[in-house]
């Protein structure tokens, strides 16, 4: 019997990702965290799930726990403050890895350990979630269709809370402490966060809603993995008064303020306990444009994907627990520490996304029909 071990499981997207693999497969699945209310969450998810509580700073029960186990899926963020141990240990264990990280500055962390892990003959994947993470395999997918891709364009939208708990909302804020580097006409160049908003077309019901500059690591990874010119990675809420208020904390707050673990604590508490009202009339959805321009038989083409799913954390859960499947079932074995796009084939990705009835719009537009 395979065995899961999700740290970080009894929180929202963890909690998805295990509702995804006992959906979908037959592993013994054990969730972490430190509050004892996770025996009821795994209660919850069915007789497959048993709840440990676990704190990451508890080295010698971190590692008996990852060494009984098949596979780690790490889901304990915020990813700002992680290091790689997690993922050392799991090579050392020689224990597959996925994780739903979301910050350059762990991503570089988790990819300095290429090398060890491929010798391990061990398959770790970063950034497994919805964004990133689905949206990086929709990156792909559109890509191999283009003779030379150029350029990606990357949007996100997500309704109030998105489902998620206060864990999103400090990454949120996190995310608007420093400016950041993007790859832009090819070269690497620093933008502010949150700030060039424009104005994205989405599928219903989302409509024509600004998006921002914000730090993402498929803002990093991406330029890696496919030879194109300029990536550019934007997020938005709705309702936009969030978006109007994420924009005051990036550029009118202190930034030192904006620096303090308690400023940060702070507004994502009280962004949590708003957004819990304003979810009963927005929804709690998540919406992807994706835009690549390039090449396609001589000609200029753009192709433009859209996706569109009720709930983020849901869809979370679907990107990690789709690749989670694939692994233990031994169908992606790339030994070594891989972002998505790099780990996980066109094909898998559409059969995965097509057993959880998740549906992706695309449209290929070459030179005459380009505006």
């Amino acid at each position: 019997m395979e065995r899961v071990l999700i740290l970080g499981g009894a929180g929202r997207i963890g909690r998805s990702v295990a509702a995804d693999l006992v959906t979908h497969t037959q592993a013994q699945i054990t969730i972490t965290g430190r509050d004892p209310l996770g025996t009821q969450v795994a209660q919850h998810l069915g007789p497959r799930v048993q709840f440990q509580a676990l704190d990451l700073a508890d080295e010698a029960g971190l590692t008996k726990a990852i060494a009984a186990t098949n596979l780690v899926i790490h889901c304990a963020g915020p990813f700002h403050y992680r290091d790689a141990r997690v993922l050392q240990t799991c090579i050392q264990k020689h224990v597959n890895y996925l994780d739903v990280s979301d910050h350059r500055s762990f991503v570089s962390k988790a990819l300095a350990h290429r090398a060890v892990a491929e010798a391990a003959g061990i398959t770790a994947v970063i950034n497994a979630g919805v964004f990133p993470g689905i949206s990086n395999s929709m990156v792909r997918q559109a890509v191999e269709q283009l003779d030379q891709p150029e350029r990606i364009h990357l949007s996100y939208i997500v309704s109030s809370s998105g489902g998620a708990g206060v864990t999103v909302m400090r990454t949120t804020f996190l995310g608007l402490q420093r400016p950041f580097e993007v790859w832009l006409d090819g070269r690497w160049q620093t933008v502010q966060p949150y700030s060039e908003p424009e104005t994205v077309e989405f599928p219903a019901p989302y409509g024509r809603t600004p998006v921002y500059w914000f730090d993402m690591p498929e803002g990093f990874t991406l330029p890696k993995a496919f030879p194109v010119e300029t990536v550019i990675t934007k997020f938005g809420s709705v309702p936009n008064f969030y978006s109007h208020l994420t924009w005051i904390a990036a550029h009118w707050f202190p930034k030192q303020l904006m620096r303090h673990p308690a400023a940060i604590e702070f507004l994502a508490h009280v962004s949590h306990r708003m957004t819990r009202i304003s979810d009963r009339f927005s929804g709690i959805g998540v919406a992807i444009r994706l835009e690549v321009r390039g090449q396609k038989d001589g000609l200029p083409a753009r192709i433009c994907s859209t996706l569109v799913l009720p709930d983020t954390a849901i869809a979370a859960g679907y990107g990690a627990g789709s690749i989670a499947q694939l692994l233990l079932r031994g169908q992606l074995q790339k030994p070594g520490v891989w972002p998505v796009e790099e780990a996980l084939s066109t094909r898998l990705f559409e059969q995965s996304m097509q057993v959880r009835s998740v549906k992706i719009n695309q449209e290929l537009l070459k030179q005459p029909q380009l505006v």
